[in-house]
């Protein structure tokens, strides 16, 4: 065992040098990317975040969209000609961020991951796409390693996402895990505050008892009424979010159909006075 495992070890090395000699269009391979389900999002992971969204320098995620125009200051991080729009929590192996990229290609997006070598794999896949088109699409697509339960707000600032994405996150199945549900009172608030009036927050997972729980949540909520089924369907983004995303994929290639798909869809709400009805209706967190 030990063997194999050395022997895995030199492959994976052999295939990054290989990589670095042949440049980097050279898509990357998933097979050499060794890595677990799921990370524990309360373990000290050693991440680098800023201490408020104005002061993270985004210019070396997307080099293509700095602001030229402003002054060279050093000591400030370099301004984007906009800002990000669309986050994919917990993006995986970055499957939607790839398809939604050029669907989307004025709107910047960002991945968000805490799995180290797979934040690696979707960087060099971003970087490679780039280096085969150049001056076209996945420009605007950026992934960060990241710890979302704990950083959000210190990334994005209030109102600025118009969609959010969860999509096949870790169920947690034991009840003492729940508390580390991406989907929760706590974090549903912190949804609202970074997604501007009108955003929308996408859900999909094949686990029914999460779908059902997503739901709840989400549904408990001021700030978020949930869209009609017809109204998803005509949402070219959850068309995309089921069959694009690597575990959409995975289902699709056993035959799966789209009921194995439990997926929603929420938008923040607009006007005070909305709010305030529901607050009054009697919400509880």
């Amino acid at each position: 065992m030990p063997k194999a495992s050395g022997y895995k070890q030199e492959q994976r090395e052999a295939y990054r040098q290989n990589k670095e000699r042949n440049g980097g269009a050279q898509l990357p391979q998933k097979r050499f990317y060794r890595q677990r389900a799921h990370a524990n999002p309360f373990s000290d992971h050693c991440l680098e975040y800023p201490a408020a969204p104005d002061q993270m320098d985004w210019a070396p995620y997307f080099p293509a969209f700095v602001d030229q125009s402003e002054s060279n200051d050093p000591s400030k991080p370099k301004p984007l000609t906009k800002d990000i729009e669309v986050v994919d929590i917990g993006c995986g192996f970055g499957g939607l961020l790839v398809a939604l990229a050029p669907l989307m290609p004025e709107t910047l997006m960002l991945g968000l991951e805490i799995r180290s070598t797979v934040s690696d794999f979707v960087k060099e896949k971003i970087l490679a796409l780039r280096a085969q088109n150049p001056g076209g699409p996945y420009q605007n697509a950026a992934c960060l390693r990241a710890n979302t339960m704990k950083f959000l707000p210190n990334f994005f600032k209030r109102a600025q996402l118009s969609k959010v994405f969860i999509c096949f996150p870790d169920p947690h199945f034991k009840n003492r895990k729940h508390k580390a549900r991406i989907v929760s009172s706590t974090l549903n608030s912190e949804y609202a505050y970074a997604v501007r009036p009108g955003g929308i927050i996408y859900t999909i997972t094949d686990v029914e008892a999460l779908h059902h729980w997503m739901v709840e949540h989400l549904d408990a909520h001021p700030l978020f009424e949930r869209i009609s089924e017809e109204e998803q369907e005509r949402d070219e983004c959850v068309q995309v979010m089921r069959t694009e995303t690597e575990e959409g994929k995975r289902l699709h290639g056993t035959k799966a159909t789209n009921s194995w798909h439990y997926s929603g869809v929420w938008k923040t709400l607009l006007g005070d006075a909305t709010i305030l009805h529901r607050l009054v209706g009697g919400w509880k967190a």
